[in-house]
């Protein structure tokens, strides 16, 4: 930017300087929510209470699948995320 440039829109720099921290907060809840840990510790979790006997193989079973599932739908989302950046 030109010095011109740079004074004439010096008054919007906080606006612009608000939405650059929106855009950091939003990217930073898009990677927490679209995390695999979460859902990798939950596959853990079912196998040991499954290994405890706490719960069924029928059990195990529908819930791995849910779990499968969202860990696929999160990988496809963050697929999606970085073909975006």
């Amino acid at each position: 930017m030109g010095l011109i440039t740079q004074i004439l829109t010096f008054p919007f720099a906080p606006v612009r300087g608000a939405g650059w921290v929106m855009d950091q907060v939003i990217l930073a809840a898009e990677r927490e929510y679209y995390d695999p840990a979460p859902v990798q510790r939950e596959l853990r979790e079912l196998v040991q209470e499954l290994a405890e006997g706490r719960i069924d193989e029928a059990e195990f079973d529908r819930r791995e699948d849910e779990l499968l599932d969202h860990l696929e739908w999160l990988e496809a989302r963050s697929r999606e995320l970085d073909a975006r950046s």
